[in-house]
């Protein structure tokens, strides 16, 4: 049997960075501000909040690859002028407040950062009296609105890909496995707006305690479930690092065969690469940004800075580059909450994305399936939106 990571208290990073504080309070859309003006004759201000000085030696890598991006991005800017001003958070809410403000009273006109949802949420309200608009590299959407912005992948708009490929291919009785943590959670509650919101239908949804032997004891309750219901998609919460390789053997198992039934991935099985070694991922479906694109940019980070970026670094190109966009248009109201949400959108080095009214975002993905162990796109990352922003 394949063993993950057993304590239970070791699965607390959820799926990505950000997604660890799920009870803090988003900004009050009732004290929505509408950010600051620019002058299109001179550089434009912008604070950079990294986790540097951190007592986790991961952040210190993570703080320069942000860093990196950003000023790779501006590189790009061409005739666009940026006054990047960078400030360590050390991944602390109070210090990112106190950089925050800092910023601000130095001329920052927007922020981008920081990482991690309650330094988000302490940065943003910080400075959402001085009408300074925040661009978090968190995709921790329960902090999202007012003044803040999450630029993270979220799970939403991956639920909502996943449901709508799957529909269209003729799987539209979906089921949930998730882990009773908060990302598993929350994982369940943004799969189950999704079923909702592209007409599919919810086959119901499977909890297991966040452990080796919550999954043991779930397989029966999971495999009964998807019986009754008629499920033809499995839709899996857990990444690599938690339950997922346990999962993927044990349904196999309990008569739950990817040949017979659908599996369906909420986060990357790409990642680490390991994850296409694992019999029960063959066939499955899983969302991704553009592969063509993430290649071009992590070259031309190596060949700028001599490695790759950190897995989330792009995001802080991602938010200049927006900034960027916007500023070029040589308006004063760059920067206000009606420009940053502009229903086309902008280019990222991942795929195109765009900011919603709500302070959250939708990002165009690619599916991909795993085949011989291989990753192989199956439809590819969308090159543009074919509506107005939410």
């Amino acid at each position: 049997m394949l063993s993950f990571l057993k304590p239970a208290q070791r699965f607390v990073k959820g799926a990505a960075v950000g997604l660890t504080a799920f009870a803090l309070t988003a900004c009050d859309p009732s004290t929505l501000n509408t950010g600051q003006r620019i002058s299109t004759s001179a550089p434009v201000p912008v604070a950079l909040l990294v986790p540097a000085g951190s007592s986790n030696a991961g952040d210190a890598q993570l703080a320069q690859s942000l860093e990196n991006a950003a000023k790779l991005a501006i590189a790009d800017l061409g005739d666009v002028q940026i006054d990047l001003r960078v400030y360590p958070t050390a991944g602390d809410p109070n210090t990112a407040q106190a950089s925050a403000v800092k910023a601000v009273n130095e001329g920052a006109k927007i922020i981008l950062g920081p990482v991690f949802g309650e330094a988000a949420n302490a940065a943003a309200k910080a400075v959402a009296n001085s009408n300074v608009n925040v661009l978090s590299f968190s995709n921790n959407t329960t902090i999202a609105g007012g003044n803040l912005f999450v630029l993270g992948p979220t799970f939403e708009n991956t639920a909502n890909r996943m449901v709508a490929f799957a529909k269209t291919n003729g799987k539209s009785n979906i089921m949930t496995v998730y882990s009773q943590n908060s990302s598993g959670q929350l994982g369940n509650q943004s799969i189950a707006t999704a079923i909702n919101a592209q007409g599919a239908q919810n086959a119901g949804s499977v909890g297991y305690e966040f452990s080796q032997e919550g999954v043991i004891a779930a397989v029966s309750q999971i495999k009964l479930t998807a019986d009754q219901n008629g499920a033809d998609v499995l839709f899996l919460t857990s990444n690599t690092s938690g339950a997922l390789p346990l999962v993927t053997q044990l349904l196999p198992e309990a008569g739950l065969s990817p040949a017979t039934i659908q599996y369906m991935g909420l986060t990357r099985w790409d990642i680490p690469s390991q994850t296409v070694e694992l019999p029960g991922v063959q066939g499955g479906w899983f969302a991704m940004p553009d592969p063509v694109l993430t290649q071009q940019f992590q070259s031309r980070y190596a060949q700028a800075y001599g490695g790759l970026p950190h897995p989330i670094g792009g995001l802080a190109y991602d938010g200049i580059a927006a900034i960027g966009a916007l500023v070029k248009a040589g308006k004063t109201d760059a920067l206000t909450t009606g420009a940053l949400t502009q229903g086309a959108g902008f280019q990222g080095v991942n795929g195109i994305f765009r900011l919603r009214a709500d302070g959250t975002n939708e990002r165009g993905l690619a599916v991909a399936s795993i085949r011989d162990k291989k990753v192989v796109i199956i439809d590819p990352a969308p090159t543009r939106f074919g509506g107005a922003g939410l």
